[in-house]
């Protein structure tokens, strides 16, 4: 692939966010930054640096929806906007559907045995909004779908880290853009999110993304160009090291509960005790997706008393 990488500034702590400009039958740019003043500025830049304006951009392709990726749709009006289905929710800006996502998350919360005065602290969606852009989609993406303009290109639905994440392999060069799956130097923490369709149960975030990364494994990779951070050329060692050290690290889990039977915020704070509180969403998500992997290893089973879930080893 002929593949130019814009690197863009972003407000979060994981820093510079990557989009890719591609040039084929169609010129496609994968992502867009969140939707700053600073990551306009230097997703202009580097569109001129590969020798283009935003108006020779034909096609956007969001990696998934989250405000660093998905931000400056509004940049290119004439484009065609593409992505998983859960993309176009967040870019509707929907009352609703933002109601619905508020309720989710008090109720998991309050599942997980946060007391209520803390619920309503860490209920965030519409904080990062302002990030996000309001360009709907044009077109869907689906698993197995081609990218327009780009023969051999195809979407590949890799849940985990976000309800609407894809990853984008190339069937003739073996390269692929790969968005959050897979990073260089951190490990990207499988979110809690809501389901598609209100009602549904809760997805098992952790769970999603250790089946991505074995999908990944299993494709023949060249390069892969990440979200965030270097490029990855020797996937396979980066993939089980990260799978060994979410292994091990439930297993510290498991120690730590011990023979109690605790609730999941009682197992983040025995997880994350000093950084649970400031971290406290972030930590949260990744002690219900560790409790989730023991529980699937038959070690820890859950019993709901009065709506609040309580974990306890099983072996």
């Amino acid at each position: 692939m002929d593949v130019h990488k814009i690197a863009i500034p972003t407000p979060y702590k994981i820093g510079d966010v990557n989009a890719f400009l591609v040039k084929g039958d169609a010129l496609t740019i994968f992502d867009v930054g969140p939707k700053t003043t600073e990551a306009y500025e230097a997703l202009q830049w580097g569109i001129r640096a590969a020798g283009y304006t935003m108006k020779d951009v034909e096609q956007v392709v969001l990696t998934h929806h989250h405000p660093d990726h998905a931000g400056w749709t509004d940049a290119f009006p004439h484009a065609e906007i593409m992505g998983h289905v859960y993309n176009d929710l967040w870019l509707h800006h929907d009352e609703d559907f933002l109601n619905y996502h508020e309720a989710f998350y008090r109720h998991n919360l309050f599942e997980s045995g946060v007391p209520g005065a803390v619920i309503e602290k860490n209920v965030q969606v519409r904080r990062e909004m302002e990030w996000v852009g309001t360009l709907p989609l044009t077109k869907i993406l689906a698993d197995g779908d081609e990218i327009p303009g780009h023969k051999g290109l195809k979407a590949i639905e890799t849940l985990g880290h976000a309800r609407s994440h894809l990853i984008f392999w190339d069937e003739r060069s073996h390269d692929v853009i790969g968005g959050d799956l897979l990073l260089e130097r951190i490990t990207p923490n499988p979110l809690i999110e809501p389901p598609l369709i209100e009602g549904e149960p809760r997805a098992k975030s952790q769970l999603e993304y250790n089946a991505s990364l074995a999908l990944l494994r299993e494709l023949p990779v060249a390069t892969m160009y990440t979200g965030h951070g270097a490029d990855l050329t020797q996937i396979v060692p980066l993939i089980d090291a990260r799978m060994t050290r979410q292994h091990d690290q439930a297993l510290t889990l498991y120690e730590l509960i011990g023979q109690d039977e605790v609730t999941p915020l009682e197992a983040t704070s025995r997880f994350y005790p000093r950084v649970y509180q400031k971290q406290f969403g972030l930590t949260l998500s990744k002690t219900i997706g560790a409790l989730d992997y023991l529980e699937s290893l038959g070690m820890l089973g859950k019993v709901q008393r009065a709506g609040i879930y309580y974990y306890k080893r099983v072996k």
